[in-house]
Parts: C-alpha cells; sequence; structure tokens
C-alpha cells in the first residue's frame, strides 16, 4: 500500500482553482419526462481573490466551520478519516466525516465525488502533495476561491455580493461566520429558507472561533444575526408559479440523497421527479379555479400523494414560485384531527359500536367542549359522531383512551404527521415542555397539509407508511446513475383492521359535507372536514378537507395570510365542507379522471365489530349539521340561553370567566348550505 501511495503521489499534479469541471445545466422532470424546472449555473459567477483581500475574520470562520486542524494539520486528519471509514463499515452517516479543507479542495477540482476507497485514497495523496508543496495561504485561497456557497455564488467574493451585496473585504466577523455556515448545506442553511437552522449553524461556527482562539468568549457574546439580503435568481431562470415550489423541494431532497449543490450545479443532472402531469395539472386548476371571485387574502395549499408508495402526485404550496410554500406551514386542523383519536381507539379494541353522550362536556381544569352551532345526536357511536364531526363525543373518547392526549399524538405521529418540522423541535406538544393538551384531538396543534395527506395516505395504504418524496431518479449527463429510488414494502404503522374501519368510519363524510361525493357517488372516497375557530370570534381561521381512494390521498387547506376571519365571497364563515371541499372534490375527480374505481377493503371486526355498525333511529330531539346535504328544515322557537363569560383557548374548547351570564336569544333559521360546514 506504501508503494502505491509512493506513486500516486509522485505522479499527482495539484490543479488550480480554474481546473474544475464547467458549469452546466441540471433539469427536474416530472415523471413523464416532461420539463418542471431547469437549474442553470451562472457562467462566470465566481471571481478569484488573492488572499490578502480576504479578510482575517472570513477565513478563521471558514477554519472554524469545516475544519479547526487546518493551520498544523498534513493535509489530511487521521481522526476525521477513522471516523469517515468507520461509518462506510458500518453504513452510519452520522460518524462523521474525515475531509480538510486541502481534501475538499483536491475533491471539487481534481478526483470527484465518487463513493469508493479508490478515490478518497487518490484523495489523500494528492492532498499530502499539496500540503507539502503549497503554503496554507495559497490552499486557503485556492479553496475559497472554488467552493459553492449557494445562491449560484462560486467562490467567497461572489458569495459576499450574493448574501450582503458587499465587497468582500468589506465583510464582518458575524457575516463572515453566516458565509462559511453555508458551505456544508448551502440551501439547507440559507437563512432565507431556513431561519433556525442557518442560526443554529451560524452559532456553531461562533463557538468554533472561540475554540481556535479567534474570537473571545465575550466578543460572541456581543454578536447579532446580520441582516442578509434576499436572494435573487442566480440560477439563470426563474422557475415561476408552483413549480418554483416544487422545485425547493426536490433541491432540499437531493441534499438528503447525499447528492451534492455542486453535484447539481456542474454534473448537468436529469432529476426525475414523482409528479403525475395530469395529477399536478388537476390540483392546480382546482386551487386556483374554485378561488376565482373570492376575497383576495384567501389562499389554499393542495397536495396529493400515492398511499401505495409515498410519492407524491401533486403539490400546490401558493403560485408565487419564489415565495411561500403554504403546503410546508404550520397550521391547525381542526375536525380532521378526530380521525387520529378514532384510530388510538380502535387500536385498543374500542369498537366504532362504542356510544357517547354528545351533551355539553365539562373537562378537568374547568374547560367546556360544546359541538359547533349546538349540533347533537343526542348518544350516538363514534361512526356517527365522526360524520357529525361532535366535539364532545371525542372528547369524551380522548379521556377514556389509555394515554388520553398523548394517545392521539402519538397515533397521529404513527400515521404520518412529522415530528418535528421547521422551528417546532416537536410536534402536537406544549412548546414549553408540559406535554400534550386535551385540545390534540380537536386540531389544536399545527401540521402541515404535506403531513395530513401522508398520514390519511397510510390508512388509505391499509395502515402502511411511505414517506413522502418527490425524487424517483437522479442521472448526470453522461447516463451515470447516482439515485434511483427503489420500490419497496413501507412500514406498517398499525394493522389493517384498524386502518380499514377508520376509513369506513369516513366513507360517508364526503356525501354528507355538502354533497362532495367523487365521480358523482360512483367513486368510494374516505374524507374528514375540518375547521379551526378564530379565537371567541364566532369566526374560522383555517379550513381543511383530507380525504382518500385506494389510489391517491388528497389534504386541502384553505386561509388567509394573516389568519385573519376567513370568509367567501358573499362575506359568509368558511368551513371545511365549503370551498375546501369544492377545491378537493375538483382536484380529486380530475386526477381520477378514466382511472379504474377501486373498492376499500372489507375491515375486519374490531371489538366484536366490522365496520359501520347499524344505529336505531334516534329519538332524541337533534339539529341537523351543517354538514347535510341542500336539504332544509323549518326553523325552530327562537330560545333563550344564560351562561357566563368564558373564552376559548382552543377549538371547541371553553374555561368560564368572572362575571355574570350574558342573555342570548338564538332565532334558528333553516340551514343553507352553501355556507355550510363542519365544526372545529
Amino acid at each position: 500500500m506504501a508503494v502505491v501511495f509512493l506513486f500516486t503521489y509522485l505522479g499527482a499534479s495539484v490543479p488550480g482553482p480554474d481546473s474544475i469541471k464547467q458549469n452546466q445545466v441540471a433539469t427536474i422532470l416530472n415523471a413523464n419526462g416532461g420539463e418542471i424546472a431547469r437549474i442553470v449555473p451562472p457562467e462566470g459567477n465566481r471571481t478569484d481573490v488573492t488572499i490578502d483581500k480576504i479578510p482575517k475574520a472570513v477565513q478563521d470562520a471558514v477554519i472554524a466551520a469545516e475544519d479547526r486542524q487546518f493551520r498544523t494539520n498534513a493535509g489530511f486528519s487521521p481522526t476525521g478519516l477513522a471516523r469517515a471509514v468507520i461509518g462506510q463499515i458500518t453504513n452510519n452517516d452520522d460518524a462523521g466525516g474525515g475531509s480538510t479543507i486541502t481534501q475538499q479542495y483536491v475533491k471539487n477540482a481534481l478526483v470527484g465525488d465518487e463513493r469508493s476507497y479508490t478515490r478518497k485514497f487518490k484523495e489523500l495523496a494528492i492532498a499530502t502533495k499539496m500540503s507539502n508543496e503549497w503554503t496554507k495561504n495559497d490552499i486557503m485561497a485556492a479553496y475559497l476561491n472554488t467552493i459553492y456557497f449557494g445562491r449560484g455564488a462560486y467562490g467567497i467574493s461572489a458569495a459576499a455580493r450574493a448574501y450582503f451585496n458587499k465587497d468582500i473585504t468589506q465583510i464582518n466577523v458575524p457575516e463572515a461566520a453566516v458565509l462559511a455556515s453555508s458551505i456544508r448545506s448551502p440551501s439547507f442553511y440559507d437563512p432565507a429558507t431556513n431561519l433556525a437552522a442557518a442560526q443554529a449553524r451560524w452559532r456553531y461556527v461562533l463557538d468554533g472561533m472561540v475554540t481556535i482562539g479567534a474570537l473571545t468568549p465575550s466578543d460572541e457574546a456581543t454578536l447579532q444575526y446580520p441582516k442578509v439580503a434576499a436572494p435573487r435568481d442566480s440560477s439563470g431562470t426563474t422557475t415561476t408559479g408552483p413549480n418554483g415550489l416544487i422545485k425547493q423541494q426536490v433541491l432540499a431532497e437531493l441534499s438528503s440523497l447525499n447528492i451534492s449543490e455542486q453535484d447539481v450545479q456542474t454534473e448537468g443532472l436529469k432529476i426525475t421527479t414523482t409528479i403525475d402531469p395530469k395529477v399536478q395539472r388537476s390540483v392546480v386548476s382546482a386551487a386556483n379555479g374554485q378561488l376565482e371571485g373570492e376575497p383576495n387574502n384567501v389562499r389554499d395549499a393542495v397536495v396529493s400523494i400515492d398511499p401505495n408508495t409515498g410519492a407524491v402526485k401533486g403539490y400546490f404550496g401558493g403560485n408565487n414560485g419564489q415565495g411561500y410554500d403554504y403546503a410546508q406551514a404550520a397550521l391547525q386542523t381542526g375536525s380532521s384531527f378526530k380521525v387520529f383519536a378514532l384510530i388510538a381507539a380502535l387500536e385498543q379494541g374500542v369498537p366504532l359500536s362504542k356510544v357517547y353522550s354528545s351533551a355539553p362536556f365539562d373537562a378537568p381544569g374547568g374547560l367546556t367542549v360544546t359541538n359547533s352551532d349546538g349540533e347533537s345526536c343526542g348518544s350516538c357511536n363514534l361512526a356517527t359522531a365522526l360524520k357529525m364531526s361532535l366535539n364532545t363525543v371525542y372528547y369524551r373518547l380522548m379521556m377514556d383512551l389509555d394515554g388520553q392526549a398523548q394517545a392521539v399524538a402519538d397515533a397521529a405521529h404513527q400515521a404520518g404527521v412529522a415530528e418535528s418540522f421547521g422551528d417546532i423541535k416537536k410536534t402536537l406538544q406544549n412548546t414549553d415542555g408540559t406535554g400534550v393538551e386535551g385540545g390534540v384531538v380537536l386540531g389544536q396543534y399545527p401540521s402541515r397539509v404535506i403531513d395530513m395527506a401522508s398520514a390519511y395516505a397510510t390508512l388509505a395504504n391499509q395502515g402502511v407508511y411511505h414517506a413522502p418524496h418527490f425524487v424517483q431518479k437522479v442521472e448526470t449527463s453522461d447516463g451515470t446513475v447516482l439515485y434511483e429510488r427503489k420500490n419497496d414494502s413501507g412500514e406498517r404503522r398499525f394493522s389493517a383492521a384498524v386502518a380499514n374501519n377508520t376509513t369506513a368510519a369516513m366513507q360517508p363524510i364526503a356525501a354528507y359535507s355538502n354533497g362532495h361525493s367523487l365521480d358523482d357517488g360512483q367513486r368510494p372516497s374516505a374524507a374528514k372536514t375540518g375547521t379551526t375557530q378564530l379565537g371567541d370570534t364566532g369566526q374560522n381561521k383555517d379550513a381543511w378537507m383530507v380525504g382518500y381512494t385506494p389510489q391517491l390521498s388528497t389534504a386541502v387547506w384553505v386561509g388567509t395570510d394573516a389568519g385573519v376571519a376567513l370568509k367567501n365571497y358573499n362575506g359568509a364563515i368558511v368551513y371545511g365542507s365549503g370551498l375546501p371541499s369544492d377545491i378537493w372534490q375538483a382536484a380529486m375527480d380530475g386526477a381520477l379522471a378514466d382511472e379504474p374505481i377501486e373498492q376499500f377493503p372489507t375491515p375486519a371486526a374490531i371489538g366484536g365489530v366490522a365496520g359501520v355498525p347499524e344505529e336505531a333511529p334516534r329519538t332524541t330531539a337533534t339539529r341537523r349539521s351543517r354538514e347535510q346535504d341542500s336539504e332544509t328544515t323549518e326553523p325552530e322557537a327562537p330560545v333563550t340561553t344564560f351562561a357566563p363569560p368564558s373564552a376559548t383557548l382552543a377549538p371547541g374548547v371553553t374555561i368560564p370567566l368572572p362575571g355574570p351570564p350574558t342573555e342570548t336569544v338564538i332565532t334558528p333559521t333553516p340551514q343553507d348550505p352553501a355556507g355550510a360546514g363542519n365544526g372545529p
């Protein structure tokens, strides 16, 4: 091995910064090969600068971020190399990397990024020779003039312009730490797209500068994260409309597949996604078409997922391809979360025939749970209560579960609701670490549209989970396959009996919710609406429809930018069975047009009951749900009620306040299906 190393060492020539591969256009394609977006690296977007033009703070920040022994090592780190070898042997990506700054330069400039021991051996030999022949300043200058910092910026000079609109000579310590922070994964650590992660990495760099003696602890304590310029289109082309947001998701996913941004910028990649053009057209058409004529502040998001694979088939996070992605936003989900309480109950052997009272419920802590608009079934089973979206029944159910609120949160996570995202370190619990409140069953905690589509997809797939994903295959310009997703059996999260009984309870809901069945009632579906109240104003702020067939799961959210009262074109309150259900029905009908009609499996028995139980006609007087079809009822006589003042803590959850009772006169009127909606 020593002989081979010597020959490699003697025959090696150390390249200059201009010897790296030329930039090439990468193309993002849909599943049928149609173009979604192009990534065009800017030719010449790199200006080499000499080491005396690069502030020492910048050099120190890069050393702190990437190679804290740079000034003293021999071009490679024995301990880092050992960690990398152990990681490759054990297939443990968290074992750590072995690349020094010198090795990174050699890899980028000469030997490439092939994952093999041969490439690593050659990299070590050349890095060692460079360390012997070049000064540390020469190596640092070559490295900083070569590497990619994100935003289309190659080299430190272009990076200073891209992030701060400054000449490199004017960069200060906090700004230097931002630039150094981006090297590891430029898209992920860009503060414009992932501020929390960028700030955490920035602090890591500053701590490293203290460790290497470039900064005192007291100086570090005075530093604040600097203002970073908004990203400009540095790719050469701007991807407009919904495709721009798909492009962002694809680029983020590539990083998790060990495909570097250097690969994206220089390898002429062909990236085939899971996006189905037929589904995508239907999703975008429904998202935009159903909002025509609605108030300008109304926004929506739609995500469609293949339950059998986790492939994202349609994706709409908004029309601004460079703007905010509503499909990734943290949003309260309302009654669409009741489904997870039902899953938890079925897992514990509670059958759909279990009967609860729908009367108001006095929960622990002085909370009062009621139903939307005084809805009631008297007493009814869990399937009927889900169809009618009765808060009180499902709160009572949750309180009877082993684990109570935590059991609901656990079921949601099992189904596919993310454990964390964005700056939420742990979803479905209080941010102060005090655990899960009962409001979880009514959608108190935020989730994302993509998570709801994924979680319901697990139900559609009879309890088997597939992680949602966009990337199917990645090839270089010469046809080398860097990644290809293999078919897998998924991960069973709960039994088929649990999933199929939940599906059975959800099957009547689309039709019950203002007649939103699919394909004129010919195609079976399972769905649940949801609405989130705007405090105690009597208004709503978020409305949902989430549902699936065996082939496709689609989640729809409708709301506003500012979380204000959500109203439709004629000023009526928007409920889940209104605009969201209109969008869901249009998106699903279009996506599944000409596709075979598939039936849901017959559920096995749980607690001696299989599927929706028959329920004797109720004799208790009820008010018709706002979810029902276009029928109307005769108005009831006015009723006067006296209630103590209260405050709304979560959807359907109130707490009494001091003060005299207030008098309310309720004058019922026939239900208006055009403004219908379910409870919270």
